[in-house]
C-alpha cells in the first residue's frame, strides 16, 4: 500500500501540473520522467544488482543519442562523394594499426626489441593514419558546414536508431569493462567519468561526424509533426470537438503519442528486469555485490559476471538516450553534462531506493517533477517573501538572484531527508 501511495503522488503531482499550468507542461515532465525512470533502471542494474559504480551515464547515453543521428539522418552525397570513403578507411587502418600492436605485444618475446618494434609500428601507423584520415576530415567539412559539414546518417525509421543506440553503448562498455573492471570501486568511478567526458569531446570535436557544437536539427520523429496534424480538416474538427485549439490539441496530441512508446520500452524493460532479479541469475548477482569472495570461493566468475552487468546496464542508458534525443529532434553534444545525466540519475536511484527496480523508476518520477518544478516555485517563493522590501535592497536582490540555486538546493535536501529517515530509499530492496 506504500509503495501504490508513493506513485499515486507523483501521479497526483503531475496531473496537478496540468491542471494548474498546462497539460503541455505535464506530458513534457511526464515524456522526461518516463526517460529518466529508464535511464534510473540502467544504472540500478550495476550499482543495485553489482555493486559497480558506474558515473559515466553521461557518456552511454550520448552514444545512444549519436546512433539516432547515425541511423535517421539523411546521408549528405557531397561529403560522401568528397571524403567519406576515405574517412572510413583512415578508421580501418587506425583499428589495423592498434590490432597489430597488440598482434606485436603478445607474440614477441619480452625484451627491448619487442619494446623498439612497438615504437617503429605505432609511429609509422600513426602518420599513416592522418595522412589518411586529416584531408578525408577536411574535405567533408567543407561541404556547406552552415547546414550540413558531415556525412549524415543512413535515412532510416528512426526507431531503429534505440536498439542501434543501446548496442553502441554496450559495445562502448564492453571494451570499457575489458579494462576497467578490474579496478576498485573508487578508480572504477574516475575512470567511467573520465571515459564519458572523452566521448562527449569526440562527440564535439569530430564535425564530419556529429556536427559538434554546431549540433544536428531536424531528426525525423516516429510520429507526426504539429503543422501536419494542424493541417487536417479531421484533426482540426475533433479538436473543436473536444473544446481545444488545433494548436494546443497538436501538441499534445504529440506528446502523448511520445508517452504511448517510452511507456511501453519502459514496462517491457521494468518486467524484463524484474524476472531477471527474481531468477537464479539475479540471487547470483546480488550475492557477488554482498561478498565477491565468498561468491568466487563459490566457483562463481566475478569479473566476467561485472562484465555481462555493466554492458546490460550502459546499454539500457544508451536506449534512453537515444529516446531522449528523438523526443528532442536534435543532438546538441554540449548540453550532455555530469550534472544532469549523472548525479541526478544517481538522485534518482538513491532517493527511489537501490536495488529496487520499482523504486528506482519512482525516483526517476519524483526527481525529475521536482527538477523541473523548483526553480519556478522558488521564483514565486522568493517573490511572496520579497514584495515587502525595498526596491533596489542588498538582501532582496540577493533572495531573488538565489532562485538559479533552488534545483541544487532541493536535490541536495531531498538526498539527505531520505538518507536520514529511509536510508535504503522510499521503495527498498526487499
Amino acid at each position: 500500500m506504500r509503495d501504490r501511495a508513493l506513485f499515486a503522488l507523483v501521479a497526483l503531482l503531475i496531473a496537478g501540473t496540468g491542471f494548474l499550468q498546462s497539460w503541455n507542461a505535464a506530458l513534457f515532465i511526464l515524456n522526461y520522467g518516463l526517460i529518466s525512470a529508464v535511464m534510473a533502471l540502467g544504472v540500478n542494474l550495476q550499482w543495485g544488482y553489482a555493486g559497480l559504480f558506474n558515473i559515466g551515464v553521461m557518456g552511454f547515453s550520448a552514444l545512444g543519442g549519436l546512433a539516432v543521428v547515425l541511423i535517421a539522418m539523411p546521408p549528405v552525397p557531397e561529403a560522401w562523394a568528397a571524403g567519406g570513403v576515405r574517412v572510413w578507411a583512415g578508421l580501418a587502418v587506425g583499428l589495423g594499426v592498434i590490432a597489430g600492436a597488440i598482434a606485436i605485444w603478445r607474440k614477441m618475446a619480452k625484451g627491448r626489441l619487442r619494446g623498439l618494434a612497438m615504437i617503429v609500428w605505432l609511429i609509422a601507423g600513426f602518420f599513416l593514419y592522418r595522412a589518411i584520415f586529416d584531408p578525408a576530415v577536411e574535405a567533408i567539412e567543407a561541404i556547406d558546414p552552415a547546414a550540413t559539414g558531415y556525412l549524415g546518417g543512413l535515412g532510416l525509421p528512426v526507431l531503429i536508431g534505440w536498439p542501434v543506440g543501446a548496442l553502441l553503448a554496450a559495445g562502448a562498455a564492453w571494451v570499457i569493462g575489458k579494462t576497467a573492471l578490474g579496478l576498485r570501486s573508487d578508480y572504477l568511478a574516475i575512470a567511467t567519468l573520465g571515459i564519458a567526458e572523452i566521448i562527449i569531446a569526440v562527440l564535439k570535436n569530430e564535425d564530419w561526424l556529429s556536427r559538434g557544437v554546431k549540433n544536428v536539427n531536424g531528426i525525423p520523429r516516429p510520429v507526426p509533426y504539429e503543422v501536419d496534424l494542424q493541417s487536417s480538416a479531421e484533426f482540426v474538427a475533433r479538436a473543436q470537438e473536444l473544446g481545444l485549439d488545433p494548436l494546443t490539441a497538436s501538441t499534445i496530441f504529440v506528446k502523448l503519442l511520445y508517452a504511448g512508446l517510452f511507456a511501453l520500452v519502459l514496462v517491457v524493460l521494468l518486467w524484463l528486469c524484474e524476472k531477471a532479479l527474481k531468477s537464479p541469475w539475479g540471487r547470483m548477482m546480488r550475492a557477488i555485490r554482498d561478498n565477491e569472495t565468498a561468491a568466487a570461493a563459490m566457483g562463481k566468475d566475478v569479473t566476467r559476471r561485472h562484465l555481462q552487468i555493466f554492458i546490460l546496464g550502459s546499454a539500457i542508458c544508451g536506449l534512453a538516450g537515444a529516446m531522449m534525443i528523438t523526443y528532442d529532434s536534435q543532438l546538441t553534444p554540449s548540453s550532455f553534462q555530469p550534472l544532469r545525466f549523472t548525479f541526478l540519475i544517481w538522485v534518482m536511484v538513491i532517493v527511489g531506493g537501490s536495488g529496487n527496480n520499482w523504486g528506482s523508476v519512482l525516483g526517476g518520477f519524483l526527481i525529475w517533477f521536482l527538477w523541473v518544478q523548483v526553480e519556478p516555485f522558488g521564483a514565486w517563493l522568493m517573490g511572496a517573501i520579497t514584495s515587502g522590501m525595498a526596491d533596489g535592497s542588498a538582501l532582496k536582490t540577493h533572495l531573488l538572484d538565489s532562485v538559479a540555486h533552488m534545483r541544487l538546493l532541493t536535490m541536495g535536501v531531498v538526498l539527505l531527508v531520505v538518507l536520514r529517515f529511509s536510508p535504503r530509499g522510499l521503495i527498498p530492496e526487499r
